[in-house]
């Protein structure tokens, strides 16, 4: 017969969120477990039993950030009518989340693991894997402006694909050394002016 543990004290999805946060500010090496548990409101030993460690609370924290703040990219390139629009909207709302005042600043799947260790390598690659399928993303939206007549039927789209990616990451770092929301406004104005002529 399986043991009743005590109900647990907390709200997992409030935990989770401030773990998020935590993550998002500092990443995932300059975020210590007792900055983790402090934010959620927890000890380390319910963090183990709620999440499974450090590790794996930030995979899932990365997941909330993909599903929530960090959701603009994948809605501009779903619901936009065309290529230009679907990349000019990924980039413009991004600046803007990436400039929120009481949030931090910059993109989570950007900054968190900028830094890393020998001992975080899984993190690391977790991290490549998110971005580089940002970029494919990109690129299927530019083939489909491809196929749909929105761009040239010569463009090199997976060239344009890792350029669109580059000035959205750029952004987030820009975001995060404090640009206001104007100076990146004057990026993303420069890089839709290199959108190939149709």
């Amino acid at each position: 017969m399986a043991e009743r543990g005590r109900p647990r004290a907390f709200d997992r999805s409030i935990a989770l969120r401030r773990a998020m946060e935590v993550f998002w500010e500092h990443g995932y090496e300059g975020a210590s477990m007792s900055d983790l548990t402090a934010a959620m409101g927890i000890n380390s030993p319910s963090l183990y039993a709620a999440f499974g460690g450090k590790e794996a609370l930030f995979r899932e924290a990365i997941e909330l950030y993909g599903r929530t703040d960090g959701g603009y990219t994948e809605r501009a390139l779903r619901e936009e009518p065309t290529a230009r629009a679907a990349v000019e909207a990924m980039l413009r709302d991004n600046a803007a989340a990436y400039t929120v005042e009481d949030k931090p600043h910059g993109c989570m799947v950007v900054l968190a693991g900028a830094t890393y260790t020998t001992r975080n390598t899984g993190v690391r690659d977790f991290l490549v894997e998110k971005r580089r399928g940002t970029t494919d993303d990109i690129h299927a939206r530019l083939l489909r402006g491809v196929a749909e007549g929105d761009l040239p039927a010569q463009t090199d789209t997976a060239a344009l694909a890792a350029f669109y990616t580059t000035v959205l990451y750029g952004l987030s770092i820009q975001a995060r050394d404090g640009a206001a929301l104007d100076e990146l406004t004057r990026s993303i104005d420069c890089a839709m002016a290199a959108w190939p002529a149709g």
